[in-house]
């Protein structure tokens, strides 16, 4: 196994002490964490936190020194932690300790609200603030040279890209509230955009892109002004129904992918030679579903190298599937790392855990990270622990 890595945060690191955490980790039989570099709001409950146990992280700042002259229309927000001190470089500093950033590009509510001109546009003209466009050339200016200062100014072993495309309707925004009943029709209507880039680069690779939009418009006023509620078994037939049937709907789609590889294309252009680069490319589950964001998975595995799946998944044979068809779609294409959660709603016993770490690790993945150390209760460290030990014991 190369990567055996923790996922964390500034806030908890600083809190504990970096060598203390290194140390705990060490123990737990890890040898990389992967510490966000950039990230969004939250509302986080840290079972071991000190002294308090709910942690609201400001919104939308990085967590290592940025120098704005790197960036063009839209600039980075420094998070406070670094008025008085700079984990991400104590992290790199420490002898023994692979270290990755862990970017989260463009699910950031901050810098959609100041700059709304770089953020979707559903189909209503609606600025969808905690989504920047992957098409926008100033959000993705942004991106590219946040990869490129931190992989130049930091000797991080390399970077785990979150978020380099389009985010659902559903994102965990402040607060979502609606009096109608959610599905995957709605949802996924109301998250397309139509932002003057995508209607622009759509519309030259073939799709009517004024077509389409009044389709949706149509469709969702037609729905919300109607007294029926679909079911999710029935939202989701039709959904499927409107991606086969509709050919502009398609190529949207096909077109979103082809933005967000390029994105990451460029990313990897500009970062260090010697970085090693992996896209996270969806929390949907089952990860085949990432089409939606713009991830195929095998085009974002050949441009960064890599990817880290969410094996998010309260059981082994549903994570047996998952990486079978993942397996299956990227080929040869590039590695797969994962991401597993040892705590609710996923894998909630020690045993569970080990035949995770067992049965990824027979399947050839060779880079395992845990998510996320502030969230998981103390137990689960020992989980993990155990995991790998039972690994170097196994006949």
């Amino acid at each position: 196994m190369t990567q055996r890595a923790i996922y964390t945060y500034a806030w908890d690191l600083a809190e504990d002490g970096v060598t203390a955490a290194v140390e705990h980790f060490r123990a737990c039989e890890l040898n990389t964490v992967t510490m966000a570099g950039s990230y969004h709001a939250g509302k986080f409950l840290r079972p071991h936190g000190r002294p308090g146990k709910v942690y609201f992280p400001e919104d939308g700042t990085v967590y290592f020194k940025a120098n704005e002259s790197d960036f063009g229309e839209i600039k980075p927000v420094a998070n406070s932690v670094l008025t008085e001190r700079d984990v991400l470089r104590e992290l790199c500093d420490t002898p023994d300790l692979t270290v990755n950033a862990w970017m989260v590009l463009m699910h950031n509510s901050r810098l959609g609200a100041a700059y709304p001109q770089a953020t979707v546009k559903n189909a209503f003209g609606d600025s969808l603030i905690y989504s920047l466009c992957p098409a926008g050339p100033a959000a993705r200016a942004y991106a590219i040279a946040l990869c490129a200062t931190i992989t130049r100014d930091y000797p991080v072993n390399g970077l785990r890209l979150e978020t380099p495309g389009y985010l659902p309707f559903q994102h965990g925004y402040h607060h979502e509230f609606a009096l109608v009943r959610q599905n995957r029709w709605l949802d996924n209507l109301l998250g397309l955009c139509f932002c003057d880039h995508c209607m622009a680069g759509a519309g030259a690779a073939g799709v009517d892109m004024p077509g389409l939009k009044s389709r949706v418009v149509a469709a969702v006023e037609t729905y919300l002004d109607a007294e029926v509620d679909h079911a999710d078994d029935m939202a989701d037939a039709f959904w499927l129904a409107d991606m086969v049937l509709d050919r502009d709907l398609t190529g949207l789609m096909r077109w979103r992918c082809d933005v967000v590889t390029s994105l990451v294309e460029d990313i990897r252009s500009a970062v260090r030679d010697d970085a090693d680069i992996a896209v996270i490319p969806s929390v949907a589950r089952p990860t085949g579903g990432a089409w939606y964001e713009g991830s195929d998975l095998a085009a974002l595995a050949r441009a960064a190298g890599g990817i880290e799946v969410c094996f998010y998944e309260p059981s082994v044979g549903r994570i047996v599937s998952d990486l079978h068809d993942v397996q299956r779609r990227i080929g040869d294409a590039g590695r797969i790392g994962a991401i597993l959660r040892p705590g609710h709603p996923d894998l909630t016993d020690r045993a569970t855990v080990a035949a995770a770490v067992a049965t990824l690790t027979a399947g050839g993945v060779t880079d395992i990270g845990f998510y996320n150390y502030g969230h998981l209760r103390r137990p689960a460290m020992d989980w993990i622990a155990d995991a790998f030990r039972g690994l170097e014991t196994a006949p």
